[in-house]
């Protein structure tokens, strides 16, 4: 029964369709997916974020899971190493993998399926591994029990389910994607407890219990979610607890994931080495999904490379020239602004209702079968398989969201913006947990919003569509507004100046921190991305006096990636640098001592 159920994942998770392709072809997992850096901290500080983390950011909502590894001695882990016993022997009963949109969450889950059915992974740590996706449950409106709802995710019956649990509930291991889509609605306190697995109940209800330990409290479990600064994720699991975070790739990972990608030899090492040559590029091609699309990018650009790199400067950027280049390689029957507008909207849509599946029936104004940026999948309903449809990546739609914002005619697309800047300006969004800031939606479209603002950026798809921004200055002006607003509130700084490097215009953005005299960043786990953008901006800072870096993780290479830009600032304070001594900082950013006054406590 387990051999055959093997067999049907094998099939299942063998290959992730490419999106460039026909939908008919698909590429192996396995000789595309590269090893992401994941990242475990220790018991301690596990405990510590226990007692710290978890009450300030229920009040405050405005910590996000970079800054959870503030003070972390951190060390990578193996995915074969997730649930192997700690340093007192303790084994984790509920390991939450937790990392920004687009760094390999969900490929890594469909790995850990493939090679545990290859035989290749926790063959003698588990009989049996069962993958939920969250998107596709909150689809589910019908009763069922534990039995009928892995049954419905899975080949296996009901009846022969509940005969492996009912042998090894002790080594069977639930894998969860996407849990943050799912752990607030209902809310937790109306959640009907029961412990009997044949009772039919709403699948949230058990999905709950079993993360909890009520159903198969013997079981293991593994949850992906975008952030855990809430702990509405963590009171759903069941201990102990491990806490991991996936990073993305190593700069050895983002070579290897070229050579796999481009395959001939040839043009591999022109593209990476060019790519190499670029430390923003190489930066931001960390994110797997990022890479990808650079990737993709440069192989449909081969003979003009160069100048593709030279304008991939920000994220938005990458995502624009990403779905200019599809347009220029595919027919459409419908007009690309029309088909454009029809996507976005049904984007809007889906990011205000928290829905990443459409049904056919909902998909109005565009042909979703022949569509470049939607793919077709199945999901089951009762005894039928019904066709849907997704984005590509959750984040396409974010950015579709933002491109339908700017495609709108005059008062509409003003008054859409108009309301997202509200939302981002007032204080519920920042101050409150509330289910848009614990999604992280609003704030990617805002980003992506601003991205889009930059007519350099924007000028190849536009100009494709015959668009002008309407109301441009007028709605800067908005924006910078209320970016204004979001850098005065503490905690969302550096949100606000990822805000000013999307739209990478010198004069808006010297013009929005010119009387910025003092900057902190504290308690903000700084990754070399957010050195990149902190040096973009420090750059039009004039009047900066003073850098408060504490607990934010800082290496040499990070210093040294700032180095150009901390000459402006009189005083530097920072606690911290990850085993660093003070002599290989100074000589990593090449700045004697006396140029900086310190702070003595704080070393």
């Amino acid at each position: 029964m387990i051999l055959q159920y093997k067999s049907s994942v094998i099939d299942k998770c063998s290959f992730v369709p490419e999106y460039n392709h026909p939908s008919d072809e698909r590429v192996e997992l396995a000789a595309r997916y590269t090893e992401p850096v994941i990242i475990q901290r220790s018991k301690e500080q596990n405990e510590k974020y226990y007692r710290e983390h978890v009450r300030s950011a229920h009040t405050s909502g405005t910590k996000t899971s970079s800054q959870l590894l503030s003070n972390d001695k951190n060390h990578s882990i193996r995915i074969d190493q997730l649930f192997s016993p700690d340093s007192d022997g303790n084994t984790p009963k509920s390991v939450i993998l937790c990392g920004d949109s687009g760094r390999g969450k969900s490929f890594t889950l469909q790995k850990i399926m493939l090679d545990w059915a290859s035989g290749e992974l926790y063959s003698e740590n588990f009989d049996v591994v069962f993958l939920f996706k969250c998107e596709e449950l909150k689809c589910i409106y019908e009763e069922m029990s534990l039995f009928e709802l892995l049954s419905w995710s899975c080949s296996l019956k009901s009846d022969q389910i509940s005969h492996i649990l009912e042998l090894t509930p002790e080594k069977v291991l639930f894998l969860i994607d996407g849990m943050d889509e799912y752990a607030f609605h209902p809310p937790i306190h109306f959640m009907l407890l029961h412990t009997n697995t044949s009772n039919t109940v709403r699948p949230m209800d058990t999905l709950r219990n079993l993360l909890r330990g009520v159903l198969l409290p013997e079981s293991f479990v593994l949850v992906t979610t975008r952030s855990i600064a809430d702990d509405a994720v963590m009171n759903l699991l069941k201990g102990p607890q491990r806490i991991i975070e996936i990073v993305g790739f190593s700069e050895r990972g983002v070579q290897e994931y070229f050579h796999k990608f481009f395959q001939d030899e040839q043009l591999f090492k022109k593209t990476y080495e060019s790519v190499k040559a670029n430390e923003t590029l190489l930066t931001t091609c960390s994110v797997p999904l990022l890479c990808w699309m650079v990737c993709f990018c440069l192989k449909k650009h081969i003979t003009d490379g160069d100048h593709v790199m030279a304008e991939l400067k920000t994220i938005t950027s990458i995502y624009v020239h990403f779905v200019s280049t599809l347009l220029e390689h595919h027919g459409q029957s419908q007009s690309v602004l029309t088909m454009l507008r029809s996507l976005g909207q049904r984007a809007e849509e889906g990011t205000k209702k928290r829905e990443g599946i459409f049904l056919k029936k909902t998909v109005t104004g565009l042909d979703p079968a022949t569509s470049l940026f939607l793919y077709k999948d199945h999901l089951k309903r009762k005894n039928r398989r019904e066709p849907v449809f997704r984005f590509m990546h959750p984040s396409f739609q974010e950015f579709f969201t933002a491109l339908y914002y700017v495609l709108l005619d005059g008062k509409e697309s003003w008054g859409k913006v108009r309301a997202l800047l509200n939302l981002m300006k007032s204080k519920s969004i920042i101050d409150k947990p509330s289910p848009e800031r614990r999604s992280n939606l609003i704030p990617s479209v805002m980003m992506f919003l601003c991205g889009l603002f930059n007519e350099k950026v924007c000028s190849s798809l536009f100009k494709k569509i015959k668009w002008t921004v309407p109301h441009n200055m007028t709605l800067k002006k908005s924006l910078q507004e209320s970016i204004l607003t979001m850098r005065r509130q503490h905690g969302f700084e550096l949100f606000a100046l990822h805000c000013l490097y999307e739209l990478h215009d010198e004069v808006f953005v010297r013009r929005a921190l010119a009387d910025w005299e003092s900057m902190d960043l504290s308690n903000i786990s700084l990754r070399n991305t957010d050195c990149w953008v902190l040096l973009y901006c420090l750059q039009f800072c004039p009047h900066i006096r003073e850098l408060k870096l504490m607990y934010c993780d800082l290496t040499a290479d990070k210093l040294k990636i700032l180095q150009p830009a901390l000459c402006m600032c009189e005083t530097l304070r920072s606690v911290y640098l990850r085993g660093e001594t003070l002599e290989t900082i100074a000589l990593a950013v090449e700045t004697p001592f006396r140029s900086w006054r310190f702070d003595p406590d704080s070393w």
